[in-house]
């Protein structure tokens, strides 16, 4: 139905952003309900569980409606005013500052936050702190596909291309996702392609609810993605698949990578994936028949220690196809959160500057200072890296300001993580609900929520969109622009830092066309009133020149060239490794991790929804009967997964739909059943994306072994 008294926006949650409608109730328990939204042709209407629920997160019962200061001698959070919470933030970086340099303040800050709240998140750690010690929680997002893209195209937006091209497309492989359950409103593109006669591939060590629908399912083992890439590419070179002219005329490096392929056989893919070489031969065909074609990968083969290599040699595979630079063909990333491609555009990330410059560029340096106002000299150089960041609390870095994540249950070693936390002189968290990483810090702020502040959002797509206001917040809750501007007033010594951040969302936007202006992402020609009365602006969009009428924006990138200084785009030559931590007889298992459809992220959020929680109360280990009767455990029955960094305890969830050397667990929760604990940290060399896909894991009954961790 619809309704016109209802505000349209967007959903809270994935990098779909969803179009939604929100009318208001003014009942306390759920302060408004979602109409549905049939305009917006990313779902046309359509909504997951977690977007219809999204409300119930609204409500008074469930968030934070003051804001909270530990009381010394009790230990406990206990309610303040805004103006002591502020107060004893700012008294608390200052001091670590003062006593300590401005690199021992950190910022974490999310892929949730709006561009505005990025931008001045950024901006706020570098001009008001003086600090290079901010990354944020989408580096454990796209972040290798990030680095690739880079590599191979001179540019990074997730998908180059709107996914209405999708089911136009003549065969898909999708790599490392399970839109079934992650984008459920995605699924229908897949659905489409197959009825429009295109052929469906999905690579996943899980028979999901997504491998269901391919035409073909090829299960490797977690961590091989990129041998499996590279013997799909020797095959291609074999049968004479190889697009000659389009490699000449549109690319360079070939004959390295090339090379590379080579030395991949097909018998010796095999081994290291488990995936059969006619499985192989057969892939190759099918998407070489097709007319057009597109690979699209996800967190599967991008969150490993060789993500960047991985994700580069599926481009590879693309790019010896013709499958890049065509209309309906090319390389995509799956972007996981709501605005894991605008949160890093605009600052937030540790060497990066608004418009997705590079901190280390001084033309870039020289740009942005010059909108904020200050010397190019005095923005601090890039910093470290999210889990590097977050392993050096307590050592080099002694307070954090954290907004909008959970790192004690999203982060990698989950348990050393929140020892560092605790291990902090100063800690103080922004978010709408006491999550598990508020609940240790020295002051909590409580922040405005989606359906209660203006704001943009860049989805996968690269669509820049309007999230709209459609109810006042509860009356002790401030907006993080808010946050922002009340502790630059607080550090800034009164120099007037503070009008530098406003706390209207538009004015921020403005600010942000200038400072993104001339780079890779540029926004200075969007602005509110386009994005709304176009249903989202896709970026490149510079501002036009005077005279001219308004650049259309981009939907489709490289159909022309490429964004590198020759316009070809780049092969990068690169060869299988093993992951960071193989199995042995000690650890003799692998796990990986991932979503289920009922929860997102961290959980923070769908954890205080009754209705999610009834369909997924809690974490569970997915294994196969085979090796659930080697270790004698039954379907419901508490199991202790054991790694070198700790152990998790959760029920059995017993499948044929896994492979027997692997396990799978959800890393939704906190508590025994916390799968982060168990994963590796270990770091990608280009994009430090830690390795979460795979670790070697032991398995134990319950019982039998001590359950804590």
């Amino acid at each position: 139905m619809s309704d016109t008294t209802a505000v349209p926006t967007h959903c809270p949650y994935c990098a779909l952003q969803c179009g939604m409608s929100l009318r208001p109730t003014g009942a306390p328990g759920l302060p408004a309900e979602v109409v549905e939204r049939t305009d917006f042709p990313v779902n046309r209407g359509a909504l997951c569980g977690k977007g219809r629920t999204a409300p119930a997160v609204l409500s008074s019962r469930v968030r934070l409606t003051e804001p909270l200061v530990r009381n010394p001698d009790t230990g406990a959070l206990a309610p303040a005013s805004w103006e002591e919470a502020l107060a004893a933030v700012a008294d608390g970086l200052r001091r670590t500052r003062a006593d300590h340099g401005p690199d021992a303040v950190g910022v974490f800050g999310g892929g949730g936050l709006t561009n505005e709240k990025a931008y001045s998140l950024g901006k706020f750690a570098r001009v008001v702190l003086g600090t290079s010690q901010i990354d944020y929680n989408g580096r454990f997002c796209m972040s290798s596909a990030a680095a690739a893209h880079q590599r191979a195209f001179g540019l990074d937006r997730g998908l180059p291309f709107p996914l209405e091209d999708v089911p136009r497309t003549g065969c898909v492989i999708l790599v490392g996702s399970n839109l079934a359950e992650t984008m459920p409103p995605a699924l229908r593109y897949l659905t489409e392609l197959k009825e429009n006669g295109g052929r469906l591939i999905v690579v996943d060590p899980r028979r999901t609810r997504t491998a269901e629908q391919a035409d073909l399912h090829l299960a490797p083992r977690p961590g091989t993605d990129l041998a499996l890439a590279l013997g799909l590419l020797h095959l291609v070179v074999a049968e004479g698949r190889v697009d000659e002219e389009f490699v000449r005329e549109r690319t360079g490096g070939w004959e390295a990578a090339r090379a590379g392929a080579m030395s991949h056989w097909p018998e010796q893919v095999e081994r290291i994936t488990g995936v059969p070489v006619p499985l192989l031969r057969e892939a190759v065909a099918m998407f070489c028949d097709a007319d057009s074609g597109m690979v699209l990968t996800a967190r599967g083969p991008e969150q490993q220690s060789k993500g960047t290599d991985t994700v580069g040699a599926w481009i590879n595979l693309c790019l010896a196809t013709g499958r890049a630079g065509r209309p309906l063909s090319g390389y995509g990333c799956l972007t996981g959160q709501g605005n894991g491609q605008g949160g890093r555009e605009h600052g937030q990330k540790a060497d990066q500057l608004p418009g997705y410059r590079k901190l280390d560029d001084p033309a870039a340096r020289a740009h942005v200072a010059g909108v904020w106002g200050v010397a190019p000299e005095s923005l601090p150089g890039p910093g470290r890296s999210a889990y590097e960041l977050l392993d050096a609390l307590g050592g080099d870095v002694r307070a954090l300001l954290v907004m909008a994540s959970n790192p004690v249950v999203s982060a990698p070693r989950a348990a050393h993580v929140e020892e560092r936390l605790r291990s902090l002189g100063f800690l103080a968290v922004a978010d709408v609900v006491l999550s598990e990483t508020a609940a240790l810090a020295d002051v909590v702020l409580p922040v405005t929520q989606w359906a209660e502040e203006t704001g943009t959002m860049t989805n996968l797509e690269g669509r820049v969109l309007l999230r709209r206001r459609a109810l006042d917040p509860p009356a002790g809750v401030r907006s993080d622009l808010e946050v922002l501007h009340g502790l630059a007033e607080l550090l800034g010594d009164g120099n007037g830092s503070e009008k530098g951040f406003p706390t209207d969302p538009e004015e921020v936007f403005e600010e942000l066309r200038r400072a993104s202006a001339g780079g890779p992402a540029d926004y200075s020609g969007i602005d509110y009133r386009r994005v709304e009365e176009e249903q989202g602006v896709f970026w490149p969009c510079p501002a036009a020149p005077e005279g001219a009428g308004p650049h259309p924006g981009t939907p489709r990138l490289f159909l022309d060239r490429f964004a590198t200084a020759d316009g070809r785009a780049r092969f990068v030559p690169v060869t299988h490794r093993a992951a960071a931590e193989e199995t042995d007889a000690e650890y003799p298992v692998v796990l990986t991790t991932g979503r289920v459809v009922a929860h997102y992220q961290s959980g923070a959020q769908t954890r205080r929804v009754d209705e999610l929680n009834a369909a997924a109360p809690g974490p569970f280990v997915e294994l196969h009967p085979r090796l659930a009767e080697r270790i004698g455990v039954a379907e419901g029955e508490r199991i202790t997964v054991v790694s070198r960094r700790g152990r998790a305890v959760a029920p059995a969830r017993i499948t044929a739909s896994i492979r027997p050397d692997t396990v799978f667990m959800p890393f939704h929760w906190a508590g025994e059943g916390r799968a982060n604990t168990l994963v590796n940290p270990a770091l990608d060399p280009i994009s430090r994306m830690p390795e979460f896909k795979v670790c070697a894991v032991r398995l134990e009954r319950a019982g039998d072994a001590a359950t804590s961790g």
